[in-house]
């Protein structure tokens, strides 16, 4: 073999190992989640609410967490407490990684929801999980920002009014970013699993 010859082989060996890197790099796996995957969506961004305590809370707030972020009310007779047990139970699912999580409880009935009542129904499920409280002027915003329905039901009196809302959740990563929408019911083995390739990947 010639000089010239050995150097094409060369450069094509070259050319050959940076196409093979190329295409790697376009056909790298995309984490495999079980929940919706709304990375980069242009709502669900943020908050500028009161929490339980009296504090101003922002997505900021969390930075270093995986924060899920769920819309209910404390007199919801199933799917809030459901939801807020089945998110303490994905906290123990973590093990080690249990404090990385921040469970976010945000209020649609503002009314009967008051700071005092949001603090006794957050103990009943994690004592690190928050409560934010829109004001009724608030939360029309906040429910338009997140895509989240609800609905004031009457009741027979005044006080026994009931709330329709959205049932699911979303899970922001450690850096504030939307990421992943899940439905009601997906089960904390799920749930888990994503918040923990979330984790992997910050």
């Amino acid at each position: 073999m010639n000089k010239r010859s050995a150097i094409k082989l060369i450069a094509g060996g070259a050319l050959l190992t940076g196409a093979t890197g190329v295409l790697t790099a376009c056909f790298e796996e995309k984490p495999q989640f079980r929940s919706v995957d709304i990375t980069g969506a242009d709502y669900a961004k943020d908050f500028a609410l009161t929490d339980h305590n009296g504090q101003p809370r922002a997505i900021r707030d969390f930075q270093g967490k995986v924060v899920v972020v769920f819309f209910g009310y404390t007199q919801c007779p199933d799917v809030c407490p459901t939801s807020m047990a089945e998110l303490a139970q994905v906290k123990k699912l973590l093990g080690a990684n249990g404090d990385k999580l921040q469970g976010i409880f945000i209020s649609v009935d503002p009314e009967r929801d008051t700071q005092p009542v949001l603090k006794a129904y957050m103990a009943n499920f994690d004592p690190t999980f928050l409560a934010l409280r829109p004001t009724l002027e608030q939360l029309p915003a906040v429910a338009k920002d997140f895509k989240i329905y609800y609905k004031k039901v009457e009741g027979k009196t005044p006080g026994s009014y009931t709330m329709d809302h959205s049932a699911g959740s979303y899970i922001f990563d450690t850096q504030g970013r939307v990421r992943l929408y899940t439905r009601y019911g997906s089960g904390a083995e799920a749930l888990a699993s994503d918040i923990g390739l979330l984790l992997k990947k910050a």
